[in-house]
């Protein structure tokens, strides 16, 4: 362009963009010869290319589709994840969701190591590391979330660590409905990815005006919740997933980028504006949150008591005629230990 007598100004146009801002000082290094010498000035046809393809550019986020190839193929991945999740008819949703948003995360660590000047490919004793075509060896998303400058939080490593380890469970075969299973982890997934793009590129790439609220048809009774949330998990799944948890702090498995968990309630608003929202955002340590955290359905580890400790704990609260034999008497009333009936448990033969 400078050989040509293109105006400065003008080449600055062509080159610079939001992911990548070329100041004009560059420019009059390169035409002065004060940077860049050895590098050998395009030809008539590499210009021309180059003209006819510019700008080039995804028209939604102003990304480059080469220079910014990464960053929308991670946004794209995620984006496509997503959409196969809501898609109405598909029997295996998490599986693809997990496989998929995985190449979502690589890339995107991949693109923040490129633009840090991070080296990311494999080598041993300084060599390469190729595939068996020949290609280079790229980090996996492991290890790009176990390197010292991962800029990641600890629970959002956390919910990429476990999915990983469910991908390397179900990449080899199928698997009974997980989809209610790992959907907090799911969920927590997409909002850890829409608030990293945001941190380490820009809120202009964020993903909220792409990706709507899904619609659903269906109600929860506690018959129908207690058959969706993993009975029938394959003993693998359900093994890979109880060493994950035993490995993590309470806080750690409670933290929303760990998994994240919402409550949908039918909503009355005495103002007309609000009277349709179907989801309302509300405050943590709010009133309004702490409301909602009164119908939210969790799983939870209930204590268990004998009843010696049953009868204790009926006297200490004024009843003090309650005996082990009103107990007793109570159980065959109420046919309790049907485990049907939700009022205990049987452990090692031993009925809580």
């Amino acid at each position: 362009m400078l050989k040509k007598k293109y105006v400065p100004q003008d080449i600055h146009a062509y080159f610079s963009r939001p992911t990548r801002s070329i100041n004009q000082a560059h420019i009059s290094g390169i035409r002065d010869k004060t940077t860049h010498v050895a590098v050998k000035p395009a030809s008539d046809a590499e210009l021309d290319a180059f003209l006819a393809a510019w700008p080039d550019i995804d028209p939604i986020t102003g990304l480059h589709l080469k220079g910014d190839e990464l960053l929308i193929k991670a946004r794209e991945a995620m984006i496509a994840a997503v959409h196969t999740f809501n898609s109405a008819g598909l029997h295996f949703r998490a599986e693809l969701f997990i496989v998929t948003s995985i190449i979502a995360w690589t890339y995107l660590m991949h693109a923040y190591y490129k633009r840090e000047g991070i080296d990311y490919i494999y080598k041993k004793a300084g060599i390469v590391q190729k595939t068996k075509n020949g290609a280079d060896k790229h980090w996996e998303l492991g290890q790009c979330i176990s390197h010292g400058v991962c800029p990641l939080d600890k629970n959002v490593v956390n919910n990429l660590n476990f999915l990983i380890e469910i991908r390397h469970e179900i990449e080899h075969q199928s698997t009974n409905r997980i989809d209610d299973a790992l959907s907090a982890k799911l969920q927590a997934c997409c909002i850890n990815f829409n608030d990293a793009i945001k941190k380490l590129f820009g809120k202009e790439f964020a993903l909220e005006k792409r990706l709507p609220i899904a619609l659903q048809f269906v109600t929860f009774d506690g018959a129908q919740r207690a058959g969706l949330i993993g009975k029938d998990l394959p003993p693998n799944l359900a093994t890979a997933m109880d060493d994950f948890h035993n490995g993590l702090t309470d806080e750690e498995q409670a933290d929303p980028k760990f998994r994240y968990r919402v409550a949908f309630v039918p909503k009355v608003s005495g103002k007309a504006s609000k009277a349709d929202l179907a989801v309302e955002f509300v405050k943590p340590g709010s009133p309004e949150a702490k409301a909602a955290e009164r119908v939210l359905l969790t799983e939870t580890e209930r204590p268990k008591f004998l009843p010696s400790q049953i009868v204790a704990k009926a006297n200490a609260a004024g009843f003090p005629n309650f005996k082990i034999y009103d107990h007793t008497t109570l159980i065959h009333q109420l046919n309790a230990r049907q485990a049907a009936k939700g009022y205990g448990v049987n452990v090692a033969n031993t009925w809580y």
